[in-house]
């Protein structure tokens, strides 16, 4: 067993990483499915979109062949409506709000549609959205601290009002968790650089690459140059196993290992012939099935909790077992061995007791072991926050989170904050509607101050 790169072909790899959702080919593809669509009164599948998009109206837009208007609808709730067509858990949002769902026929397929309508605006660069040039408004300065999906959603909304807004990145790209942390067959870096690109096109956004908050630039030094700062620059380091073996080469997380596939050549990744990862999020899903289809011979998903208490999704986890990767349920990590290098990785079995403070049942140990062969373990267990960086910015901390109030504001004047740093870690589509909350408080705080 070793770790290596190049266990396949470039055409292999490029296979294996092609687009797991295509698109619609045609018009009339799309407008088949968009007549399907009963046009609810109400609709579910909106009051389930943390955006709430008008998904009625929107697929009303396409069914009538009126796709850039059906693009603004969209964008108007959620500028990162393209990037969430392709990467949001729809089969537990919109899709799954769908009533026909309630008929056990197949939901309307929202994200597709969705995805239809905003790629189009954005490879056509449709102009949907124009800068206040008149207002007490224009020409009011905002930092903002990350380009992820939080970030970029609050500076265009901010943009459209005519503020000017400066975000300050740590990485040489925008888009963050689009960009850095996603399996790279959900989204190419073409297309994450397109996003942002069409989203910077409404004017007044500048990003400063290359800076990060604590090192090249302070929340003091911000606060004394701009009139509002938005702090968007989401969770931190994968959390540790604290296990004995746990540095022995052949040990990664999982945020790194996708880091490596969204920013080198695929042919440039090494993986496990056995590789083991631990968890079953949405990353942990990433991590295993990317691994599968870097040539890896055996995946093995290892879980302390059943599947009932999965937090990943159901297609997500119909995925990873579609790409042959083998889950083991009731189980948690209790020693990697090897000597320079890992060998092999004892667990211990476990059983459910009662539930924990988010609900779920709580994993007990049983007492008894037993070892899986590996050469390569992926940690995917969670992410921890920039609690020291909270700290020192004397943001109040919550559990390692930043404490916020509705409008978005901290406990510091005129800074507000929004996305991962707040909630934890959520989806993409939660860190656009924490984007927009922040834009709307910064601007009523504005126009108190002004």
């Amino acid at each position: 067993m070793a770790i290596k790169n190049k266990r396949l072909s470039a055409e292999e790899l490029q296979k294996n990483f092609s687009d797991v959702h295509p698109p619609f080919d045609t018009l009339d593809g799309a407008l088949v499915e968009a007549n399907r669509c009963l046009f609810c009164y109400d609709a579910p599948c909106t009051k389930l979109c943390p955006t709430s998009i008008d998904v009625p109206m929107f697929i009303k837009q396409i069914a009538t062949e009126n796709i850039k208007g059906s693009a603004a609808t969209i964008f108007d709730s959620n500028i990162l409506g393209a990037g969430c067509s392709r990467v949001c858990p729809v089969e537990k949002l919109c899709e799954g709000a769908c009533v026909y769902n309630l008929m056990h026929e197949q939901p309307i397929q929202i994200a597709r549609l969705q995805r239809y309508a905003t790629e189009q605006a954005i490879q056509k660069k449709w102009k949907l959205f124009e800068r206040a040039k008149n207002g007490k408004l224009v020409g009011k300065q905002v930092a903002i601290v990350g380009a992820g999906p939080a970030g970029l959603a609050c500076a265009h909304a901010l943009a459209r009002e005519g503020v000017s807004v400066t975000i300050y990145e740590k990485e040489s790209k925008g888009g963050g968790l689009m960009t850095y942390g996603v399996a790279a067959y959900k989204v190419t870096p073409q297309f994450c650089a397109d996003e942002v690109k069409y989203i910077l096109s409404i004017g007044g956004i500048t990003i400063k690459y290359n800076m990060a908050l604590g090192c090249d630039i302070t929340l003091l030094q911000l606060q004394q140059e701009y009139e509002a700062v938005f702090c968007a620059f989401g969770v931190g380091v994968a959390r540790a196993l604290n296990i004995p073996g746990e540095n022995l080469k052949g040990v990664v997380d999982a945020i790194s290992f996708i880091y490596g596939l969204r920013t080198k050549n695929f042919e440039k990744i090494a993986v496990g012939e056995n590789v083991i990862v631990i968890g079953l999020g949405m990353t942990a899903i990433d991590a295993a099935t990317q691994s599968k289809r870097l040539g890896a011979k055996n995946v093995t998903i290892v879980y302390r909790r059943t599947e009932s208490e999965k937090p990943c999704t159901q297609e997500e986890l119909d995925l990873a077992r579609l790409d042959g990767c083998n889950i083991v349920y009731l189980a948690a990590p209790k020693e990697i061995i090897g000597t320079s290098k890992v060998r092999k990785m004892i667990f211990e079995k476990m059983e459910l007791g009662e539930p924990d403070a988010k609900g779920r049942r709580a994993p007990i140990g049983t007492g008894q072991t037993f070892t899986l062969p590996t050469d390569m373990v992926i940690k995917a267990a969670g992410q921890m926050p920039f609690e020291e960086l909270i700290n020192g910015m004397a943001l109040t901390n919550d559990q390692g989170k930043v404490k916020i109030n509705a409008d978005g504001s901290t406990n510091l004047k005129g800074v507000f904050a929004g996305g991962d740093i707040v909630n934890g870690g959520r989806e993409v589509v939660d860190a656009v509607q924490a984007g927009k909350v922040g834009a709307a408080g910064i601007i009523a705080y504005l126009e108190s101050i002004s």
